[in-house]
């Protein structure tokens, strides 16, 4: 028996399923039906059979168990000599339900190979029965539906050399199994004979000493440990370096929270390391690398592990190298290329420069290869001897250079290039077309230039995916396009492409469903319809802006159609009412901005039902708001002629909304409280309009939104508002209204706050000392209020005249203190503000000489310093001069050009006049600082921007908090950088 034992963990008899071939028990082979099957075991099979629920349809191994057919020949099982039943595996069988601990499956005792896996037991709790069988060398019930506490007389198991318990059910919310009591200790304990232990999923919920030492010194012959998502936490222990047997380390989805161990070094046969997604920091010991036994490293999102690759020396064992999202950097080293058995490296969202070695051309047995998201520069190596390549993903990386068809000669195994969002230029690179197995082609965001040629199209053609967007092409679109039978997705926008396009054409590419012509120089012929065949019977996503078009497509027919955009066209008249039966009833995204739509057809609420994004802004449409669609998330009415109040139910129809826009249209009345329904709300915006009353509480006090603009309008009263603890605002434009007092204190809670903009009311308040504690504050607003006493906070060198330590904000932009009472001379310091493009020193009380220093400021192309007291003659010989006289006006003092005043007669007096504004007369030199500023103040501290440097951060910041709430992380990189642009260009 002990040499049967021995042979069964040498070659590892788990049936013929497990493996994917037919080994039998050394002593039980089925010899053409002339073996014995003892009748009692057949019985306890039969009960077996009986007592399980399974579809027969389905089944393959139990279907065969039947008394009319020799017991050989029944699946799953294998018998030794003796008739008995010694190996069972009836896995992925879709057996349901659940059995007890006095089913016959607990009789065979000579059983010693169990295989329940892929199977669903209804979340049932694995029976105590299972520690009957005591013969057990091999347990798996991976992902067969168990739940809850895992049995200890699991523990009573004393042969097992295999045990797999994991599951993958925990990602689909089904009730995990767990350790807890018994726990890992007391589960391995036993176990001395161990040499695998499949955890995966398994709630173990333990401290890296706890399980470390459980194993350590339970299982001191463990090769293979697999513990992920099982809740561990760190740091891993030095009692795991016992385990000098270890092979396979699988330790991925926990929280260490805790640097690399360099003692995993000294594992002489590791041969798979994987730590993925384990909260790692530090550096990574570079001693792993030189384990010579190692395969597979898989140490991806980990954010903050740092390290870098070494040098690699020859005929090294590795297989898989991961690092995908860590903080690695550096180069990557020529010496990559002597890892001859490489098929898969993952680099992706690193910090790597430098660029690709071309040593690894040498890499002939490489599968996969993703470095997208680094920081390479130079050309793209060939890759041409790599024959078994099927994904090349180099996207979003800083590489040059033209892509010749000597990169990909031989590729017959390509599946998926992906070169977006570098600086790759010369013509497109056709002889891709040619290349049998290429499914998907991505090369958006670069500078390839010329035509679109005419290519010939292989009947093999498989592909799937062009993007071809955000380029230099020019031309006609090439007719061979018609002929690629399997493109599901077609994206050419934002090129050069010319030409009048029948959309009747795309017709032939029955399996597209993705389509985008948008930012070309296309003109669509909308007219052509075939009214026995939709236009494009699947199509799901038509994109079309800015395509010259005038009327709207007739796209009623379009059944599956869930993403319109026929943005920035000249489209006018009305909106029908059959645009809201597009994809009967699927239409998800709508976009008809930029256009010169001028009404809705009644009745326009007929909206329908899953659109989620609706975008109107920037037309002509006027008379009533329209009640947005009630589960949309994304309604922009913006930059209309809508002349109605707002609706007092609107935030009935706004339970999901995210983003609501209602600016810059002649919109009266009051903001109804009903508003504070949408309490997912991130973005509202109604600036621009003539609202009046006073603003709601409830928007604040929600403590959702990310954005509040409501400046230019007509609200009033005080700002007497409770910012929540958890507030998430980060922009509070409140500008150009009619609003007194205080700002709350409360305001503080808003950490994340970095644009407040409260200038042009009539707050009356001191400076707010306490917004020094938000240190993400950027824009801070307070001009044209009644704002008093000492301009800053205690010990801050703020008050009287404009301060030295101004010259310290060297990454300043824009420098506007209009309109206050400075007194004293403009601090030299300012010329150290080399960044500065916009100084505005205007309308205060501001004497002596103009410095020579603010000759340094060679990136002024604002200057304002008129209505002051400034005397003596402006600069000459440098930038100063190229500005207009206007700049100096009301400084009767000044002399020299650009004003008429001369200078020849000496400097001129000194006068202690009054501004030609509306200022009051008075003689500031002689009040104290301490009663500070009762009439206009405008303040910028921090980076205080005004003017359109402040306007474009405005818009930027808008952008970036709206693609974080609508787009995603990856969504849209390549076209949506654009977009936000051209937007923003408009704003402007």
């Amino acid at each position: 028996m002990r040499i049967i034992v021995f042979l069964w963990l040498f070659f590892l008899p788990l049936c013929s399923v497990l493996f994917g071939i037919n080994i039998a028990l050394v002593s039980g082979e089925c010899l053409g039906g002339s073996r014995l099957c003892l009748e009692d075991e057949r019985s306890l099979l039969l009960q077996l059979k009986n007592s399980l629920k399974f579809k027969p349809n389905v089944a393959v191994k139990l279907v065969t168990w039947n008394e009319s057919v020799g017991c050989c020949s029944w699946g799953g099982v294998n018998w030794d000599a003796n008739g008995h039943v010694v190996c069972l595996d009836l896995s992925s069988e879709l057996i349901s339900g659940g059995f007890n601990n006095f089913s016959s499956l607990f009789s065979l005792r000579y059983l010693q190979s169990l295989n329940l896996a892929n199977n669903s037991f209804n979340s049932s709790q694995i029976p105590s029965g299972f520690g009957k069988l005591g013969n057990l060398v091999y347990l798996n019930l991976s992902d067969a539906g168990f739940s809850g506490q895992i049995p200890i007389e699991i523990s009573h198991l004393t042969r097992l050399a295999t045990i797999d318990l994991s599951s993958i059910y925990y990602l689909t919310g089904i009730p995990k199994l767990k350790l807890e009591n018994p726990n890992l200790r007391m589960l391995v304990q036993n176990l001395k004979e161990l040499r695998e232990l499949h955890l995966n999923g398994v709630n173990i919920l333990a401290q890296g000493k706890e399980w470390c030492q459980a194993l350590s010194s339970s299982v001191p012959n463990l090769q293979v440990l697999s513990l992920s998502s099982c809740h561990l936490s760190g740091p891993i222990h030095s009692s795991l370096e016992k385990l000098q047997s270890i092979s396979t380390i699988c330790l991925n989805d926990n929280n260490f929270a805790s640097p690399v161990p360099e003692f995993l070094g000294n594992f002489s046969n590791l041969t798979q390391l994987k730590l993925s997604s384990c909260g790692l920091n530090g550096t990574f010991p570079e001693k792993i690398f030189q384990v010579p036994t190692l395969q597979i490293l898989d140490l991806s999102n980990n954010r903050l592990l740092e390290g870098s690759l070494p040098e690699f020396p020859q005929n090294r064992s590795l297989d898989s190298l991961v690092l995908s999202d860590t903080k690695f950097s550096g180069k990557v080293p020529d010496s990559i290329g002597n890892l001859k058995r490489l098929t898969r490296i993952e680099l992706a969202g690193c910090n790597f420069s430098g660029p690709i070695p071309n040593s690894m051309a040498n890499l002939t047995q490489l599968v996969y290869m993703d470095l997208s998201g680094n920081a390479f520069f130079g050309p793209v190596p060939s890759f041409s001897l790599s024959k078994n390549l099927t994904r090349i993903d180099l996207s979003h990386n800083h590489l040059a250079g033209q892509i010749l068809s000597s990169h990909w000669d031989g590729l017959e195994n390509l599946v998926t290039l992906d070169l977006r969002n570098n600086s790759l230029n010369g013509s497109l690179p056709m002889h891709l077309f040619s290349l049998s197995s290429l499914q998907k082609i991505q090369l958006s965001n670069n500078q390839f230039s010329g035509p679109f040629s005419e290519f010939e199209v292989k009947s093999f053609s498989v592909l799937d995916t062009l993007d071809l967007s955000s380029n230099n092409l020019e031309g006609p679109i090439p007719v061979s396009l018609f002929d690629l039978q399997h493109l599901n997705i077609l994206d050419l926008s934002f090129n050069k492409f010319n030409g009048t396009v029948e959309l009747s054409s795309y017709q032939k590419l029955r399996n597209l469903f993705t389509l985008s012509l948008s930012y070309n120089n296309l003109s669509i012929n909308a007219s052509v319809r075939n009214p026995t065949l939709p236009l494009l019977s699947n199509l799901t996503t038509l994109k079309l802006a800015s395509c010259k078009l005038r009327t709207l497509p007739d796209l009623s027919t379009q059944s599956g159609l869930t993403y319109l955009d026929l943005s920035d066209n000249q489209i006018h008249g009305t909106i029908p009412n059959w645009i809201w039966k597009i994809g009967n009833g699927s239409l998800m995204h709508l976009n008809l901005s930029h256009n010169l739509l001028e009404d809705l057809q009644e009745p326009f609420s007929n909206f329908t039902p899953d659109l989620s994004s609706l975008d109107l802004h920037s037309n002509q449409l006027h008379g009533q708001i329209p009640t947005p669609p009630q589960f949309s998330s994304y309604v922009d009415y913006s930059n209309n002629s809508f002349n109605s109040s707002i609706p007092d139910d609107i935030g009935i129809y706004m339970s999901f909304a995210l983003f609501f826009s209602l600016s810059k249209n002649n919109i009266t009345g009051s903001i109804p409280r009903s508003i504070c329904n949408a309490t997912y709300l991130r973005v509202l915006d109604f600036s621009d309009n003539t609202l009046s009353g006073k603003i709601p509480s409830c928007l604040i006090e929600n403590g959702n939104l990310a954005v509040l603009n409501l400046r230019r309008n007509k609200f009033s009263g005080a700002i007497l508002w409770e910012f929540p603890g958890e507030c998430l605002l980060q922009t509070l434009d409140l500008n150009r209204n009619l609003l007194r007092g205080k700002i709350p204190e409360s305001l503080g809670n808003c950490k994340a706050l970095e644009v407040l903009n409260l200038g042009n009311n009539r707050m009356n308040d001191n400076f707010p000392c306490w917004l020094k504690n938000i240190s993400s504050l950027r824009v801070l607003v307070l001009r044209a209020n009644k704002f008093h006493g000492p301009i800053g906070c205690p010990k801050s060198n703020f008050e009287g005249d404009i301060p030295e330590v101004m010259g310290n904000f060297t990454s300043l932009n824009v420098l506007n203190l209009s309109h206050n009472g400075f007194t004293g001379q403009i601090p030299s310091s300012i010329g150290n503000l080399r960044q500065l493009e916009s100084l505005d020193l205007s309308r205060n009380w501001l004497s002596g000489e103009i410095p020579t220093q603010l000759a340094n400021l060679n990136f002024l192309s604002v200057l304002n310093l008129s209505f002051n007291q400034l005397v003596g003659s402006i600069p000459t010989g440098n930038q100063l001069q190229t500005f207009s006289e206007n700049s100096f006006l009301g400084n009767r003092g000044l002399c020299g050009f650009p004003l008429n005043a001369s200078c020849k007669d000496g400097t001129p007096q000194t006068f202690d006049d009054r501004h030609s504004g509306s200022r009051m007369e008075i003689k500031w030199k002689y009040i104290a600082p301490e009663i500070g500023f009762v009439t206009g103040l405008g303040v910028v501290i921090w980076p205080l921007v005004l003017c359109r440097r402040w306007r474009k951060y405005y818009y930027k910041h808008v952008d970036g908090i709206l693609s974080r709430i609508l787009l995603g992380q990856d969504q849209g990189r390549a076209n949506g950088g654009r977009r936000a642009h051209r937007i923003r260009r408009r704003r402007m």
